[in-house]
């Protein structure tokens, strides 16, 4: 039961829940760290940190000493655990002062936190650490909620922290984390004994409280004062970011639009790496950007060092009309990478003014925010998650600006500080840190028939190897299931008819709009129909030749415009059969068509290959297990052609190859994966797997 009413902040506490936790204070700090992290207003996916301090028994004296548990580095305080924490010694973390050579030195005193530690399992403890750690309160937060990042970017903040809390919250200009940050928050509560939390300046906000709940509950209202503060006052200077310069397009023309633009951008984006694109016509970035300051405004850059850190120092505005026509992507590239080349020109400008004798090499100069008035805002990163966390701190930085200029005026921070966080040695040593990519990372895949069998096994094979997945199928139902097995940003699904053009045109485009393009096409929708000649209808003939020659046409001309537009090759990998090489019984029918997708793919791959395009077969055999195609008459016909019943089939098949394998789904993933992230060189070829059948070797 809510204790408290908030019009700006979700209130999350369930007393029940909390109940279940009894006098655990380390579970109930990552109780409320994980509410907090529900409500994007509050803070975004890693940002901010938490914390709460206990009393543990020292290992090796026995003494009861004071143990602070704090988020560690890299983690996210909405799905933080045990594993995410660190726990380190208070006294020893205020005994670093002894050790502490002043603000140039401060990088040295983070190995030093590891001296430091209680938990030998903790995760690597970040720089915030100290912040937590030097000052006494049992629980501490420090968030970055937008009405408290637009007071702390707003001009005059510290007036106006004053005059929205009195002498009840202190103030601390700018300064980047770190150790020095935690001793001035700790003067500045020696200064002002009694205050409830401490604005930073440009940055964010510390609260705190004796229990979880009286942590969590000042939080909250700290950031309710603030909003309120920044509601009562929005409008009073005019219109919001100065009124509208231009209007937005209708939701189906917005997306339609970013869905044709989206492979030119991150063909743009990607001249340095290859990007993921992530889209959104939020309210809220529609408001900014069709507005009269968005020219004034977007240029400044964000405030927030968890802002800029994942959106780059400022964003890029596109100069084409909403309606602009799309159609022609060549011509839409011409004229809009101009803009991408003075981007980069100014990043570069941006690195060589602010670099110092030991910064880190510049980093892609490309843009992640991009701009497009009247219809919304595009972000590009190594994979969906950072685009996606990308464009949110983006929001995030957009009410920034709105309320630091409802309340005053909006002040950024200067580039110089901006750069020394971005290219932070320390900052640069957490990239060192992280795992090396997959395979298939940040590479899009779309597969036809993956709502179950060999086409739902490629995906998740795919996806495994850290491609994003677009999974197409004509049932949405099996579609619906399959997509729900991936985690969030993995995977996006579509209803396509692959015999219908219009079909294919649409999923390409959900597609696009998803990812940002696409680089591998795989063609696994099937169906099969075994009958002796005189049995073989025309309609037979004819859903034989429209599902699996025209829909693999269909898929590879439309998948090799947007491999074309966005300017680094791609793969297309079709799927077809051993009966495409083997003349069997009773499969006229199938077998052609089969014998045609095999033909295509080498069609294909002869022209296609100047533009970096490889195009391959798989070929399956007796794949029975898992796949749809043995459902039904299918079935029943390959086991009269073989003069056995249907559940002789397995064992049949499996004893017929060289191996005397049993041919699974999983295997012939197995080899789409093979052409797409190993076999780097090949075209043209047909991959068997079918445990080997003499008959049909290639050669």
């Amino acid at each position: 039961m809510k204790l408290k009413e908030f019009k700006h902040v979700d209130y999350l506490w369930d007393d029940a829940q909390a109940d279940k936790l009894g006098d655990d204070q380390v579970a109930l700090f990552l109780y409320r760290s994980n509410i907090l992290g529900q409500d994007l207003r509050i803070t975004n996916y890693g940002g901010g940190n938490t914390s709460c301090k206990t009393m543990e028994k020292d290992p090796l004296t026995g003494e009861e000493r004071e143990v602070l548990w704090v988020k560690g580095s890299g983690g996210d305080i909405g799905t933080l655990t045990r594993d995410g924490i660190a726990g380190l010694y208070t006294d020893k973390i205020r005994n670093l002062k002894n050790a502490y050579r002043g603000i140039e030195f401060e990088d040295e005193i983070v190995p030093l936190y590891y001296h430091c530690l209680h938990d030998l399992d903790s995760r690597a403890p970040s720089i915030d650490t100290p912040l937590h750690g030097l000052l006494p309160f049992k629980h501490i937060d420090h968030l970055h909620p937008d009405a408290l990042i637009a007071v702390a970017a707003a001009k005059d903040s510290e007036a106006i922290t004053k005059e929205i809390w009195g002498d009840t919250m202190g103030w601390v200009p700018w300064q980047r984390p770190g150790f020095d940050l935690g001793l001035q928050l700790e003067k500045c509560l020696n200064d002002n004994p009694g205050i409830r939390g401490i604005v930073l300046g440009s940055h964010g906000l510390f609260t705190w409280g004796d229990t979880s709940y009286e942590c969590y509950m000042n939080s909250l209202e700290v950031i309710e004062a603030a909003s309120s503060y920044i509601a009562e006052r929005e409008g009073a200077k005019g219109p919001v970011f100065g009124g509208s310069r231009i209007e937005s397009l209708q939701g189906d023309q917005r997306k339609a639009q970013a869905s044709q633009l989206a492979p030119v951008l991150r063909g743009l984006c990607s001249s340095y790496n290859k990007m993921i694109g992530h889209f959104t016509d939020d309210e809220r970035v529609l408001q900014f950007v069709n507005s009269n300051d968005l020219d004034r405004l977007a240029p400044l850059g964000t405030s927030c060092p968890d802002h800029f850190l994942r959106t780059k120092i400022q964003p890029l505005v596109l100069e084409i009309a909403p309606d602009e026509d799309l159609s022609d992507p060549a011509a839409i590239k011409e004229k809009i990478t101009p803009a991408f080349e003075q981007y980069r020109k100014e990043y570069e400008a941006y690195y060589q003014n602010c670099k110092r004798d030991n910064s880190p090499a510049m980093r892609d100069p490309n843009p992640v925010v991009i701009l497009y008035p009247g219809v919304g805002m595009f972000t590009f990163a190594k994979n969906k998650q950072t685009a996606r966390v990308a464009s949110e701190f983006y929001i995030n930085a957009i009410n920034v600006m709105r309320g630091a200029e409802a309340i005053t005026e909006y002040t950024a921070l200067p580039r110089q500080e901006a750069f020394d966080i971005e290219y932070w040695l320390l900052e640069e040593d957490k990239l060192k840190r992280m795992p090396p990519e997959k395979p298939l990372s940040r590479r899009v895949a779309i597969i036809t028939g993956a709502g179950g069998g060999i086409g739902k096994a490629i995906a998740d094979k795919l996806a495994a190897e850290g491609a994003n997945v677009f999974l197409t199928d004509i049932d949405d139902d099996r579609l619906q299931v399959a997509n729900a097995t991936y985690k969030r940003d993995i995977s996006a699904y579509g209803v396509c008819d692959v015999s219908d053009e219009s079909s294919i045109d649409k999923a390409y485009k959900q597609a696009s709009l998803e990812f940002g393009g696409v680089d591998i096409v795989v063609h696994s929708a099937g169906l099969a129909i075994s009958k002796p000649l005189e049995d073989t209808t025309l309609k037979d003939w004819n859903i034989l030749q429209d599902v699996l020659v025209k829909g693999q046409f269909n898929m590879a001309k439309k998948g090799v415009e947007i491999m074309k537009t966005q300017g680094f090759g791609g793969d297309i990998v079709n799927i077809a059969s051993k009966n495409g090489l083997v003349a069997g019984k009773n499969n006229v029918g199938y077998g052609t068509a089969k014998a045609a997708q095999q033909h295509m793919t080498r069609l294909l791959a002869a022209e296609l290959g100047p533009h970096k395009i490889r195009v391959n077969t798989v070929n399956p055999d007796g794949v029975i297990v898992g796949s749809k195609i043995w459902e039904g008459e299918w079935a029943e016909g390959r086991a009269k052609a073989y003069g056995i019943t249907v559940e002789e089939l397995p064992a049949f098949y499996a004893k017929r190859n060289l191996m005397n394998e049993i041919i699974r789904p999983e295997d012939i993933a197995n080899g789409v994966f093979a052409v797409t992230a190993i076999l780097d060189k090949s075209t043209g070829n047909t991959i068997n797997v079918d445990g080997g059948m003499a008959e049909a070797f290639v050669r």
